[in-house]
């Protein structure tokens, strides 16, 4: 066989093979049995001028599903938050930086469902991505607030409140009442770190672990399984987004806004998918333990 009749029997197996896992997926472009829903070209809340902003941009992304960004003028961090609603419960991922009236904010958003649902009342439950302040901040309003669940923010808290009992190899269901939830544990940016994919819309929320930013790494051995364990779980399943907690990235590759910065006009989509996980994880891989900063196109891998 010559080198040219095996480069194309090779690239011909490889073809095979990317069509198999394609229909691992989903054989038809039909939405892929997932609900659908919308986010914005561009976030708006943060400047260029900060006099009468609002602190939270709320987007709904679906009639069960809202997306929470905070103002970079009321913290630079700009985190997002995440509300998502169940026939019993609604599940709110976060409760972002410094003082705001997040509480408030996330109550207008829950009366407004129960209007529309013709309901009087629904418990909240309030979890974490990771026990970071810029994500923890609000905990405390939310904690006086009636039919509020406030969960602590240690790695063995979060297991037992979600059912882990391997901490962190198991991977979970949480159920909000006909809607079910997949928690994954992932620590390596932070000890408590979870990501949450959501059967119904088939979004995986992976806090400050994957997201078009500076990807801060302080365990990296943890780090690293993370990555592998959200590689596998992911295999085969429908990921129509994959959303973490900030956007540091530009819309040019390679390129990132400075620590700090509150306008970020030529930002970089919050959303990402499968592929950047994979390259994250191929990346990973390739340093073979010894971790170092490395900029890929959507986002920098930067050990602390």
């Amino acid at each position: 066989m010559t080198a040219v009749a095996r480069l194309l029997r090779a690239t011909a197996l490889l073809c095979a093979c990317f069509a198999v896992g394609a229909q691992a997926q989903t054989p038809e472009p039909d939405g892929a049995g997932v609900l659908p829903g919308a986010l914005p070209r561009q976030w708006q809340v943060s400047g260029p001028s900060c006099a009468g902003a609002a602190t939270f941009e709320v987007q709904r992304y679906n009639d069960d599903f809202y997306i929470l960004r905070e103002s970079g003028c009321a913290n630079y961090e700009k985190p997002f938050l995440f509300l998502l609603f169940g026939a019993d419960k609604v599940l709110l991922l976060d409760t972002g930086a410094g003082k705001t009236d997040v509480v408030e904010v996330v109550g207008r958003l829950i009366d407004g469902w129960l209007g529309r649902h013709g309901r009087d009342s629904i418990e909240l439950i309030v979890a974490h991505t990771h026990a970071h302040g810029d994500h923890t901040s609000g905990d405390d309003g939310f904690r006086r607030r009636a039919r509020t669940r406030v969960l602590d923010t240690t790695p063995a808290a979060v297991a037992d409140f979600f059912g882990f009992r391997r901490w962190p190899d198991d991977t979970v269901t949480y159920d909000l009442g006909g809607r079910a939830l997949d928690v994954i544990a992932i620590p390596g940016h932070e000890p408590s770190s979870i990501a949450v994919y959501d059967r119904q819309t088939g979004v995986l929320l992976t806090g400050d672990t994957l997201y078009p930013g500076r990807l801060y790494v302080r365990d990296a051995p943890a780090f690293v399984l993370s990555i592998a364990r959200l590689v596998e779980f992911t295999r085969g399943k429908v990921v129509a987004h994959v959303l973490g907690n900030h956007i540091e990235q530009r819309r040019t590759p390679y390129l990132d806004y400075a620590v700090g910065t509150v306008h970020q006009p030529d930002e970089h989509a919050l959303e990402l998918g499968r592929g950047q996980l994979l390259e994250l994880d191929g990346a990973l891989k390739e340093m073979n333990g010894s971790l170092r900063r490395m900029a890929l196109r959507d986002f920098t891998i930067w050990p602390k």
